[in-house]
């Protein structure tokens, strides 16, 4: 029997996201010890954000603690700490405290932020979705308008606050205006006596010519047509000039809104910056074929943080199945480079698209194979039950899907959170 070595290689991963955390799965036996750093406790299944943010799933059903998910591996040290930077001549990832911590290989999978496009001082009034805290945010700010519509007696003031604004249609905000739809006409409405909650009015801009970009023209339009059917204005080809607490303007109109929600574009995490690498316009970096840095062999970047045309030429998609594929590539290169073996580049094989248009209408684009309506809702729900993690997950977030296709009740409505500060 070979004895483990005295001091193995110091693998640092930055980042318990998709890619991250399957890094640190796949590398599980392999002669090295492992440190994972967040700034955050837990790994979040991204996907279905939006729900939590919509009152259909509780934070609980969608997020687990880090040290839990790694628990059983005594080789991994789980710090929750933030990254400020990486001294690559040193080896060494820098933390905010003023610590230090030496690498030998480094992978960066440290996601993305929003974008605004050159309009940071929106980001008040037009709040994202990227993190729990983002998701709770919204579901505050979506419930407190109808709370303030409650005991509204100006039909202006009224009208305003039962104006939902998303900007930006790609699934998220496909997402997000379909549930926010259903969410007024079918849930809310027993529950209210001054109100009408179907009157809302929930538009979707996008500066692009249509929705779900990303899709299948065929399935866009299909998409589009779904969310008109329950009552989503969809507004195409005309970017946002202006988001204030009042409402919005785009193409010279304004519209008075008092919950906007921006779904529009994002950027990559200064990873880059750290690095003084080269990056393209979102700042994600461009890595060579093995997902290393340039110049850096010992550092790997991984999933938002970069891009890189490895999927017949075509750059790699920034979602979950694609980090955890880079994940896994970086994991057995580690393996391969210790062995004192090589690997080739990485390929990423696409298996498929999926957005959820309302509790029972979906597109599925598996490229050849093109899905919609309630079996591709279906197979979007399976799939992403499929992917949680643990079973006690899957059964609630199944039943919790099951009561709101049933009985239209979604049990998550919850206010929390410093609720009179949002919705004015």
């Amino acid at each position: 029997m070979t004895a483990a070595p005295t001091n193995p290689h110091h693998v640092v991963i930055v980042g318990a996201g998709f890619g991250g955390l399957q890094a640190a799965f796949d590398l599980a036996g392999a002669p090295v010890r492992i440190t994972v750093i967040d700034r955050r406790n837990h790994h979040l299944f991204q996907p279905l954000l939006y729900q939590v943010a919509t009152a259909s799933l509780a934070t609980s059903e969608i997020a687990w603690p880090v040290r839990y998910l790694l628990r059983g591996r005594p080789e991994v040290t789980t710090l929750f700490a933030t990254v400020t930077g990486v001294d690559a001549q040193a080896k060494r990832v820098l933390l905010e405290d003023g610590d230090t911590l030496s690498y030998d290989t480094l992978v960066l999978a440290t996601g993305a932020r929003h974008a605004y496009f050159g309009h940071d001082e929106w980001e008040p009034f037009a709040p994202g979705l990227k993190t729990l805290e983002d998701a709770t945010t919204l579901r505050r700010r979506i419930l407190v308008a109808f709370e303030r519509a409650e005991r509204e007696s100006d039909p202006k003031r009224r009208a305003a606050l039962l104006t939902f604004v998303i900007i930006g249609a790609g699934p998220t905000g496909v997402e997000l205006a379909g549930t926010i739809a259903e969410l007024a006409q079918h849930t809310l409405p027993p529950d209210f006596r001054n109100v009408d909650t179907r009157k809302a009015r929930v538009v979707l801009i996008e500066a692009g010519p249509r929705v779900l970009a990303g899709f299948a023209d065929d399935l866009s339009a299909y998409a589009q047509k779904s969310l008109e059917s329950i009552d989503v204005e969809v507004v195409l080809g005309k970017p946002v000039t202006e988001c204030s607490a009042d409402g919005v303007v785009f193409d010279g109109t304004r519209l008075e809104a008092k919950t906007i929600i921006w779904a529009a574009g994002v950027r990559a995490s200064p990873a880059a910056e750290w690095l003084g690498a080269p990056a393209d316009r979102a700042e994600r970096l461009q890595v060579e074929p093995d997902l290393t840095v340039p110049g850096h062999p010992d550092i790997f970047a991984i999933g938002d943080t970069v891009t890189i045309a490895a999927w017949n030429g075509q750059p790699v998609p920034g979602i979950a199945p694609a980090a955890k594929q880079q994940g896994r590539y970086v994991a057995q290169t580690i393996r391969t480079r210790l062995a004192g073996g090589k690997t080739g580049p990485f390929h990423y094989k696409h298996a498929g698209s999926l957005a959820q248009i309302g509790k029972r209408l979906a597109v599925i684009d598996f490229g050849r194979i093109k899905l919609r309506g309630a079996i591709a809702w279906w197979i979007w729900g399976i799939a992403h039950i499929y992917f949680l993690i643990g079973i006690r997950n899957r059964l609630s977030v199944a039943l919790s899907w099951l009561w709101i296709y049933v009985r239209d009740q979604r049990t998550a409505r919850l206010i929390t959170q410093g609720s009179s500060k949002v919705a004015r």
